[in-house]
């Protein structure tokens, strides 16, 4: 298959790639799916901004057996696709993101920030 031009690379911060193969196998190929459409510009179903991280800070969510899983991503950099935390939801209360993960994914959107710039020689601020 050959990779078109307008296909963005795909990267994981810290432990999200792990994270994520840990999920049930029809949580990862339909995550796997929706990341594929955000690297050839597109809108995935599921996707939603995560508020509180600035524009192109989006969430994937799937409820699958009782339990709901999420994959955040970042399209900012524009020229790649990061994606910043995978878990499965703690809390059976309420469809806000925990604080604590907010405050990793704030951490691990720094880190990518730092990442692409030395990738792709760009300063990028948030």
């Amino acid at each position: 298959m050959t990779k078109a031009m307008h296909d963005r690379p795909l990267f994981w911060a810290a432990s999200g790639k792990r994270d994520y193969l840990e999920f049930p196998a029809r949580v990862q190929d339909g995550f796997g799916f929706e990341l594929f459409l955000v690297q050839t510009g597109q809108h995935p179903p599921s996707a939603k901004p995560l508020r509180g991280l600035g524009t192109g800070t989006l969430e994937l969510i799937e409820n699958f057996d009782g339990d709901t899983y999420r994959a955040v991503y970042t399209v900012q950099f524009g020229d790649a696709v990061y994606v910043l935390h995978a878990f499965k939801k703690k809390s059976k209360r309420g469809s806000k993101t925990p604080q604590s993960d907010i405050d990793l994914i704030r951490r691990r959107l720094k880190t990518a920030m730092d990442d692409h710039g030395l990738r792709f020689g760009k300063e990028t601020k948030l």
